[in-house]
């Protein structure tokens, strides 16, 4: 049987992964690397489709993309509002 401090580290290091992670997914690093990925694939499918200036048109999605990683936070707070979950 795991002694009580096994399982408390155990569980303290899960606790730190799970923080850590929490921390990757409102962070500006992985919202601009996502807004950049999105930008490139965007560019590369028009520059493939003919589309004209694939490069500027292309900034339209990923502007949209980065207000909707911006304005996630506010919608999830006033869905947990009506689910009872915060005052």
């Amino acid at each position: 049987m795991e002694s009580i401090e096994q399982r408390l580290q155990t569980i303290e290091e899960r606790n730190k992964r799970v923080e850590l992670d929490k921390a990757w997914e409102t962070s500006w690093t992985r919202r601009l690397l996502l807004s950049l990925f999105t930008y490139l694939a965007v560019s590369l499918y028009f520059w493939a489709m003919g589309i004209s200036r694939p490069w500027l048109n292309a900034i339209v999605p990923a502007v949209g993309f980065m207000i909707s990683t911006l304005t996630m936070p506010f919608f999830k707070k006033l869905w947990l509002r009506r689910q009872g979950g915060l005052k």
